[in-house]
């Protein structure tokens, strides 16, 4: 038995099926931790995710970006551009089932020592208050105000977190700290920036370089952020290795974190 986590899918399942191969996954026995982004880009998003639907139990994940911008999409609150590969979700006979699954897939998990969520976590939070966060979002994904939510999220102003934050614009916050932090200020105010860490903007700092961050007492798995590649810290594993732009799909295997690549194998649709 072994649990492995993986990184950014995005639709690539040639690459995470060839993975899935070169790690001798077993489903019953071994179980899958995928930070999100399950889904765009690639090109097969509903092939992956009926695969990811079918292993249940064998699978824990959380929802990434991309993952939010299909559950909008299927309500018509966004519009598909050019670069996005869902189409063939939403036009599926089982779109519905589909959506109703995801929705209901949480934003943070947390087993013993390992967390995982898609992008990161404010140097302010707590695990304790991080986990109670994703817990008010989870919430409303799964209840009534679902569309009300995800119409805010994308159409509403992108508001920092700030804890004095109500209703809606507090649960648009916090949604956009768990799946697109990359770099923050110490009172963690977020950029935009999705560049190599190295170019980070004046005044910016990647989320986990903080030496004060209050969420070090448990192994925090993340994804989302492509440029920054691999990279494995003693309380972090940051996995998306950059499949969906034609480099490596990676798993780690959490009992002693050992690393395992395949390269992409996918036809993608990057333009």
């Amino acid at each position: 038995m072994a649990t492995y986590a993986i990184g950014d899918i995005q639709g690539c399942l040639a690459s995470f099926r060839k993975l899935l191969d070169r790690i001798g996954f077993t489903p019953g026995s071994d179980t899958l931790w995928l930070v999100g982004d399950l889904v765009n880009r690639g090109p097969d998003s509903l092939g992956t995710l009926r695969f990811i639907k079918s292993l249940g139990t064998s699978v824990r994940l959380v929802l990434g970006n991309h993952d939010l911008f299909l559950l909008a999409a299927a309500e018509d609150i966004t519009t598909l551009r050019p670069k996005d590969t869902i189409q063939d979700i939403l036009s599926a006979p089982d779109c519905f089932d589909l959506i109703e699954w995801l929705r209901r897939q949480p934003l943070l998990h947390r087993e013993e020592s390992f967390l995982m969520v898609h992008a990161g976590l404010l140097p302010q939070w707590t695990i304790e208050e991080a986990t109670a966060l994703a817990h008010e979002v989870e919430t409303v994904l799964r209840g009534p105000k679902y569309r009300q939510f995800l119409q805010a999220l994308f159409d509403g102003p992108a508001t920092q977190w700030n804890p004095s934050l109500k209703e809606l614009e507090r649960l648009v916050s916090i949604t956009r700290v768990f799946t697109r932090l990359r770099t923050c200020t110490p009172t963690g105010e977020m950029s935009s920036f999705s560049g190599s860490p190295d170019n980070t903007p004046v005044g910016f700092t990647p989320w986990f370089r903080f030496p004060d961050r209050r969420n070090t007492s448990a192994t925090i798995i993340t994804g989302h952020w492509a440029a920054l590649g691999l990279h494995l810290e003693p309380h972090l594993l940051a996995i998306d290795s950059g499949c969906v732009w034609g480099r490596q799909l990676t798993a780690v295997r959490l009992e002693d974190r050992s690393v395992v690549q395949v390269d992409c194998a996918d036809r993608l649709h990057r333009d």
